[in-house]
């Protein structure tokens, strides 16, 4: 719990050398203020951030801000700190939206989140950690960047946090009807473009994922293509620069060809189960680093999807893991 301590520090410090105009003394919570709600809500904040914006690393950021606008805030006119820190952090986390968005619009193929892998950092606190559940799937966090800003803001936080209409006006300086309209036109949307199973078998998913990693690893093109639909579908975000990548692989004979040549000879590739984003993946290790982690969709026994993030700015919070693996 070094990083609130920090972070409150430095704030504490700064104001000595430069007071911040018309503070009043009650303004700056204690540290044991400070803590007990870095305590209570910072798991909340990083579920609410990294469903906005896909990324473990600009959540963090966001969520770090939030706590530096705490320390400069006048603490007595805050009735609810949880309610203000979500504030602040959608707010934050809706401008960032619409900067990336323009960003993304000259993105060459996919743009993929950022994973998350269980035990990827065996020192954090697991009450840190970002909670695991349906509305972080990988298939869930792509078809949520093919909406607006505001309405994956909308959507995620009436849909997923069950935050009343009113509340999310006044995050977003919409109106009650407004948000209305943005989510419904979100939830649309979604259901049109992510179909949940009604019921997702892990075990066959986990069986189908260690056929895949044993059929990637003999470098042969027969025992991959058994394991592969016919009209499987693949897909990867290598950092949005490369040209070839710009539509996905379709049929598994154009896909089993592009696995092949990604991972090269046998044994140059090693290829471990792990636990991406809730469901069974891959990460695919290359000399001690991470060259990509792989998300399987299967039905019948078969592959019929692979996403793949191969962008290294994407997996840097991965090291750790793979200096272990």
């Amino acid at each position: 719990m070094s990083h609130f301590r920090a972070l409150f520090r430095l704030v504490v410090c700064m104001e000595e050398i430069t007071p911040l105009p018309l503070r009043r003394p009650e303004a700056v919570p204690s540290d044991a203020d400070f803590e007990q709600a870095w305590n209570d809500h910072r798991r909340h904040l990083l579920d609410v951030a990294y469903r906005l914006l896909g990324s473990v690393s600009d959540a963090e950021d966001a969520v770090q801000e939030a706590y530096g606008r705490l320390l400069q805030a006048r603490r007595a006119e805050i009735e609810d700190v949880r309610a203000w820190l979500t504030t602040v952090v959608t707010r934050l986390c809706l401008d960032q939206l619409r900067s990336a968005r323009v960003q993304r619009e000259a993105y060459i193929g996919p743009w993929f989140p950022e994973p998350l892998i269980e035990g990827a950092d065996p020192l954090a606190d697991p009450a840190e950690r970002i909670t695991l559940d349906d509305s972080v799937r990988m298939a869930m966090l792509i078809v949520l960047e093919e909406l607006s800003p505001a309405e994956r803001v909308v959507f995620v936080l009436h849909e997923i946090f069950q935050f009343p209409f009113e509340h999310i006006a006044r995050m977003v300086d919409r109106t009650p009807a407004a948000c209305r309209q943005l989510a419904s036109r979100a939830r649309r949307h979604v259901n049109t473009a992510h179909s949940p199973r009604s019921r997702v078998d892990v075990d066959e998913q986990r069986r189908v994922t260690e056929r895949f990693i044993e059929a990637v690893e003999t470098g042969e093109l027969r025992p991959l293509l058994d394991v592969l639909d016919p009209m499987v579908a693949g897909w990867a975000d290598v950092g949005g620069a490369v040209e070839r990548v710009r539509e996905p692989q379709v049929g598994r004979d154009a896909v089993a060809a592009r696995l092949l040549r990604l991972f090269g000879p046998a044994g140059e590739v090693r290829l471990s189960p792990v636990m991406v984003n809730g469901e069974p993946g891959v990460i695919a290790l290359r000399d001690q680093a991470v060259l990509s982690v792989i998300v399987l969709t299967t039905a019948g026994g078969l592959v019929t999807k692979i996403n793949a993030i191969a962008d290294p700015r994407k997996l840097r919070h991965l090291a750790p893991l793979a200096a272990r693996t």
